[in-house]
């Protein structure tokens, strides 16, 4: 029976206190009455001893302290899972906002989920297909890993999320594959972007979406990417799916961390930012992965923009540190106008050769790989050259080199958002590339590849 509780003492923005509680819970829910009846929520955010302080999930205009009362649900956040949840569009409280009934659920969860114990942990190693060159060909995304793509403001990370929500597969075999979509504090437009995205092309019927608009409380903001995360587990580990769970944009999720710890007067760390914000993501990010035993994954890209296209900011920092390597944006490549503008050599998947290979991609892949890497860090090396002391200055082979590192760009990172590549296509415009070189440049590739695909 919930207990109710007319001794609110202040409110103070989004924050209430309320006096002598019993048995009230760290982030148990909560339920504010006012005298015209109406509802709203909130959170516990903290006990000190029969004082609660709680969060409101909505405005806190119009309560008046002496005739609203207080009720405590005994429950934390939870979110109601079934397999009717795909193709359906939710809030960031995992409400329905799409015009259809409510789901019926087959559990209901609470979000804040359980960490995976490492030792039951199972070793990424299948080849996910993105079909954006980029990132199959040279960043491999691999199944259970944790991939985040660094972007900066004004970049078109949106449309590369939505490409990738579109067109990624597990390929070759006919297990089942699903998209958990979470847009954290996005606009009506960026909303609607997503979903006539996913409608027109038909993914809709493989994804559950989650979308928290700017208009929505900050509150809300930090529950999305766990309403997610739990969809994702239920589909992943109770269904048997494989699941890729895009999360956009982590730095507002990391914005109304700061903005809730800054409410409680909490010491802030570095920028401002709340010093657990480390074990806050890690929270997040570690619910990701494969269990032994259990046939299906969550593979992870969650997505930051940059504050000032800053990598040590403390936001890409800390998510460096905890995820599995990171595809980064770059605003130069963007204003050349290539689409995605993804900068291949500072990009890292640190997992991408365990999903490469014969079975896997193809036996010519790693060798092509490490050539087109160097290649075109050799390439871009001349054409600084060319800058400074003129194309004279440059060898014939540093011309060719400079020539290759353009048309790579050109071919090979830039397709567009709507191309989808298979990992064939991808290796077979590397090989076109290699062949503006000479067959003698081409040290780290065997000569049993050689002789099969080269075309110099």
């Amino acid at each position: 029976m919930p207990r109710e509780y007319r001794t609110i003492e202040e409110v103070s923005g989004p924050l209430m206190l309320v006096k002598g509680v019993e048995g009230v819970k760290y982030n148990e829910l909560g339920e504010i009455e006012l005298a015209n009846g109406e509802r709203r929520r909130c959170k516990v955010l903290e006990i000190n001893g029969t004082d609660a302080m709680v969060q409101l999930f909505e405005s806190s205009a119009g309560i008046n302290l002496s005739d609203s009362k207080v009720r405590f649900l005994g429950r934390s956040m939870e979110l109601a899972v079934s397999g009717d949840m795909l193709a359906r569009v939710f809030d960031g409280l995992g409400r329905p906002i799409d015009g259809g009934p409510e789901i019926i659920p087959e559990f209901r969860r609470d979000v804040n989920g359980q960490p995976m114990n490492p030792a039951a942990r199972n070793y990424p190693q299948e080849f996910i297909q993105t079909g954006v060159s980029a990132i199959d060909g040279l960043n491999t995304l691999v199944r259970g890993q944790k991939l985040p793509i660094f972007s900066a403001s004004g970049l078109p990370h949106a449309n590369l999320a939505a490409q990738i929500a579109r067109q990624a597969k597990v390929r070759g075999k006919d297990d089942q594959f699903a998209v958990v979509f979470a847009a954290v504090d996005i606009t009506f437009e960026e909303s609607n972007f997503f979903i006539n995205s996913f409608k027109e092309t038909g993914a809709i019927d493989r994804t559950v979406m989650f979308v928290n608009l700017a208009n929505d409380p900050a509150i809300e903001r930090i529950a999305t990417p766990r309403m997610a995360l739990t969809a994702a587990e239920y589909l992943a580990f109770d269904k048997g799916m494989h699941v890729l769970v895009i999360i956009t944009d982590i730095t507002n999720y990391a914005d109304a961390l700061r903005e809730v710890s800054a409410a409680r007067k909490e010491v802030p760390g570095r920028r401002g930012y709340p010093g657990y914000m480390y074990t806050d993501l890690a929270s997040l990010y570690e619910r990701a992965g494969r269990l032994k035993g259990k046939d299906g994954s969550i593979t992870l890209i969650p997505i930051l923009t940059m504050p000032e296209d800053d990598k040590t900011h403390p936001i890409p920092d800390l998510t460096g540190y905890i995820t599995e390597g990171q595809i980064i944006l770059s605003r130069e490549l963007f204003r050349k106008g290539v689409q995605p503008p993804i900068d291949v050599l500072p990009s890292l998947s640190r997992l991408k050769d365990k999903g490469i290979g014969k079975g896997k991609t193809r036996e010519d892949h790693a060798n092509t790989m490490n050539q087109l890497f160097a290649a075109y860090a050799r390439g871009k090396d001349a054409k600084e050259l060319m800058v400074i002391l003129g194309e004279a200055a440059l060898t014939e082979v540093d011309k060719l080199y400079a020539k290759f590192a353009d048309e790579f760009e050109k071919k090979y990172v830039s397709q567009g958002f709507d191309a989808d590549r298979s990992i064939e296509e991808t290796l077979e415009i590397g090989w076109q590339l290699l062949s503006i070189l000479p067959r003698s440049e081409l040290k780290r590739i065997k000569d049993e590849y050689l002789d099969m695909y080269y075309q110099g």
